[in-house]
């Protein structure tokens, strides 16, 4: 990759590319008492009078912890947590520069499910909020479901993030190539994390109304023996009981790979309906390549990729929801806080066109927008903290 020997060069100049960066300077004997001893003490006491003025002290509520256990990273795979570490650290470095967040890349060695939802529940006092980070599906869908009731916002990003921006990138490209998503007939290709959220997100958003078909390496993902793809089936209205992409993919308005390279082939793009919607997003390598995609008739492609146009990039959704929730003061990140996610993101590309469906990931005023779309719906939803009196 052209940019691997830069990559290597920069972080072992720098040992990494985060820090610790001190708010005040300790110049004199009264700035030690002040704020260590014997002054903190007088804050310690004051927390310890009441549990929720660690919020008024301490840097708590601009806090995210970046946590993953690096089973899923990238397109890596089961990297483990030491590999995973300069990821994580790219992800606090995002969440600094975008949304002005403190965030701190926490790598557990362990791949156990009950440890690891015991670990973040130890460690959330520490933090205003968790952002789950490349852990393998089905676990992910576990641990977080069973950390919403830590009373802080818990978002597992490959998913939720991901779907955020797909939504909002294809209610614009349907906008373009003048058709309603509710209309439309979609195939999702991947059943995993993001694949799970991503369909059910479209669901939610089209009430039920667009057919949507998640394939996996099996087929048609419908099994009866799995609660993830039971979901899936249940949210959604597949009519094709059986077959794989290359059956699913006849007739479909919309391609979204989260899936493998290369295997989307422009045999199977002509099959699909007029004016074919296109998301090939497996990195660094996508389903098809956007050319190819379009020389067999797509009107619109998006990838992961920053070297083409339309990226989908998680980076335009979590920094702004996690800058929202906590501006809120928000106990949980609920589905309507992800909605006004997506629908704010959308609105930033005020006249869509084939190859501008989403802001670029660069374009910061954007976070803004979204994070007071975030703020106002958790307001309204009333999933925020008590005032501390």
């Amino acid at each position: 990759m052209p940019h691997d020997k830069t990559s290597l060069k920069r972080h072992k100049e720098l040992l990494g590319k985060i820090g610790i960066y001190s708010k005040v300077k300790i110049k004199t004997i009264e700035d030690l008492a002040v704020f260590y001893t014997p002054g903190v003490a007088a804050v310690s006491r004051e927390i310890e009078k009441q549990k929720c003025k660690v919020w008024d002290y301490t840097m708590r509520g601009n806090t995210v912890a970046v946590i993953t256990d690096g089973s899923a990273v990238l397109g890596l795979g089961n990297i483990g947590p030491e590999a995973a570490q300069p990821v994580m650290a790219g992800k606090a470095l995002l969440f600094k520069e975008f949304a002005d967040i403190d965030a701190f890349p926490i790598c557990l060695d362990t791949q156990d499910t009950k440890e690891i939802i015991n670990t973040i529940k130890y460690l959330a006092p520490s933090f205003g909020a968790i952002n789950l980070e490349d852990i393998s599906a089905p676990r992910c869908f576990e641990i977080e479901k069973a950390l919403q009731n830590l009373d802080i916002p818990v978002m597992h990003d490959d998913q939720h993030g991901t779907a955020v921006v797909v939504l909002a990138g294809l209610i614009n490209a349907t906008k373009v190539v003048g058709k309603k998503l509710e209309n439309c007939r979609i195939v999702v290709c991947g059943a995993g994390a993001a694949g799970t959220a991503i369909a059910l997100m479209i669901a939610k958003y089209t009430k039920n109304k667009a057919e949507i078909c998640a394939v996996d390496r099996q087929g048609i993902a419908c099994s009866i023996e799995d609660k993830t793809e039971r979901e899936i089936c249940h949210a959604t209205n597949c009519k094709i009981i059986a077959g794989g992409l290359e059956k699913a993919i006849e007739g479909a308005d919309i391609f979204i790979g989260v899936s493998a390279p290369n295997i989307l082939k422009k045999e199977m793009v002509k099959k699909m309906a007029k004016d074919p919607i296109i998301f090939a997003m497996a990195n660094p390598t996508p389903e098809i390549m956007p050319d190819q995609a379009r020389q067999a008739g797509a009107a619109i492609v998006a990838t992961g990729r920053s070297d083409f146009s339309n990226q989908v990039n998680n980076v335009l959704a979590f920094p702004a929801i996690f800058r929202g929730a906590l501006d809120a003061k928000a106990t949980r990140i609920t589905d309507e806080m992800k909605m006004a996610a997506a629908m704010a993101l959308a609105g930033a590309v005020t006249k869509p066109t084939k190859d501008k469906i989403l802001p670029s990931p660069l374009e910061k005023s954007v976070v803004s927008k979204i994070a007071k779309a975030v703020e106002k719906t958790a307001i309204e939803q009333k999933v925020v903290r008590s005032i501390c009196k």
